[in-house]
């Protein structure tokens, strides 16, 4: 945990030039380093304005030279976002002149912070949950105007009040069968024992629908992992470049030239798709090739949606049968039938005795772009039946990474084995173990009880400034 005795700053803006950079400070002398380095147009100082105004000065370095013409603001804490004092200086965005300032600041007494370290220092104060800081970063990488509303829901405290209502049942569970051991010779009446039964089943149902959420919150968050596969010369990179809009890999008529997984991320109609060009799953003696093709494979177990992309010119073979019973194996498969650009083209189809499975076709032409708006439009509709769309239930609580999943689950778990000792007559103090541990798994979820690696491993995520 970083130190709260002194004050931190830092550039809270992107890289760059730009019109306006804005620089942080938060600590115990955030005001009075403010103050120190910044002449107010008028004859108050800076401290003598209300707090949370803007107040247009000089800025001035150690010499006491002017550096820019800025707005400067100060607030107190607790009430600010670090709950502790902090300031603002808004500066032309030249890099020069924000790193001047920087040098300004840290000659007057503080110091450079650290990757989200204002973030963390306001969970350190209780000003933030682990689910608020992390919902600060989701934010801060939203991709799509539904992740970002997903966000901006869980930093206003849904997700963390869902979670306290289910901690403060188990609560009362855990107080009652404290009373039961504090007086050993008072026994569980049978009207008593089914009331915690059914308490301990709610919170285990509030638990068990909350994990339901996770795989819809990782979509949201991350996007559709689309996979596509197919034969060596396919057509599977010209399709990544022509849904990407750009040349994100090389496309040769040579066999094998995609040695490794490519990616690239396509956002179509406000959904976000993860898109993922394989090597070909075939037998190689290159050490090199058989690398990716085990890649490959790494790619199909993540994946949410597999493209399978065949040569339309081409009678589907032994090959391609193979791949399709893979791609079914995995998750959601759409066949692509490419290069209708070309003669020979008749999209043939399997047959009916090759596969069980209804499969939605789309023919097109990767190199032309001919018909590549109707994969974009099922590419949509698939999206469209596993996330919210655009606007819909965006209230909705996910849980959108995997820690906060894990600690859910293992909360879920011991509630059930705390409701089935219940009712197998076991001891009060075994049955205190299990409401512990869940209890103990929904404090890593906000912060109650989290470790200090943990919250290290979070806020490394952040940005400096943040």
């Amino acid at each position: 945990m970083g130190r709260q005795g002194d004050t931190i700053a830092a550039v809270a803006t992107p890289a760059g030039p730009g019109a306006i950079g804005i620089l942080r400070l938060s600590g115990p002398g955030a005001a009075d380093i403010a103050a120190a380095c910044f002449r107010p147009l008028g004859r108050k100082g800076l401290l003598d304005h209300p707090t949370r105004t803007l107040v247009y000065g000089s800025l001035l370095d150690c010499e006491g030279q002017v550096i820019d013409q800025v707005l400067c603001t100060y607030s107190r804490g607790p009430a600010s976002y670090t709950g502790e004092d902090t300031a603002e200086l808004h500066c032309h965005g030249s890099p020069m002149v924000l790193s001047l300032v920087l040098d300004a600041l840290f000659a007057a007494g503080a110091r450079q912070a650290r990757a989200g370290e204002f973030t963390q220092r306001a969970f350190l104060n209780g000003k933030l949950d682990l689910t608020q800081a992390e919902a600060v970063i989701d934010l801060i990488e939203a991709e799509t105007p539904a992740a970002a509303r997903q966000a901006a829901g869980q930093l206003t405290g849904a997700l963390s009040r869902r979670i306290d209502a289910i901690y403060s049942g188990l609560t009362d569970v855990m107080a009652h069968f404290c009373a039961v051991l504090d007086y050993p010779d008072e026994d569980l009446d049978p009207f008593q024992t089914q009331q915690l039964q059914e308490a301990l089943q709610a919170q285990e149902e509030a638990l068990t629908a909350l994990l339901r959420t996770s795989r819809r919150g990782r979509l949201l968050s991350q996007g559709l992992t689309c996979v596509l596969l197919g034969r060596p010369n396919a057509g599977k990179s010209s399709l990544l470049n022509a849904l990407a809009g750009y040349e994100r890999a090389i496309v040769t008529p040579i066999p094998g030239t995609t040695r490794d997984t490519v990616e690239a991320t396509v956002t179509l109609e406000g959904y976000l798709f993860r898109l993922v060009d394989t090597a070909g799953l075939r037998d190689s003696d290159d050490p090199i090739e058989q690398l990716g093709v085990a890649r490959s494979r790494q790619a199909l177990d993540q994946a949410d949606l597999i493209l399978l992309v065949c040569d339309g010119t081409q009678e589907m073979g032994e090959e391609d049968t193979a791949l399709l019973d893979q791609a079914l194996d995995q998750a959601d498969t759409l066949l692509v039938m490419n290069k209708s650009d070309l003669p020979g083209y008749g999209c043939p189809m399997f047959r009916a005795e090759d596969t069980a499975h209804t499969l939605s076709v789309v023919g097109l032409s990767a190199k032309t772009g001919l018909g590549l708006e109707f994969l974009e439009e099922e590419l949509v509709r698939r999206a469209q039946a596993l996330l919210p769309q655009a606007g819909q239930r965006a209230s909705e609580l996910l849980l959108t990474n995997q820690r906060q999943t894990d600690a859910v689950r293992r909360a879920a778990e011991s509630v059930a084995r705390a409701g089935q000792a219940l009712e197998q007559g076991v001891t009060p103090d075994a049955l205190l173990t299990d409401v512990e541990q869940a209890m103990a798994a929904l404090g890593e979820l906000t912060g109650r009880t989290v470790r200090e690696d943990i919250t290290s491993r979070i806020f490394q995520r952040f940005c400096v400034g943040k």
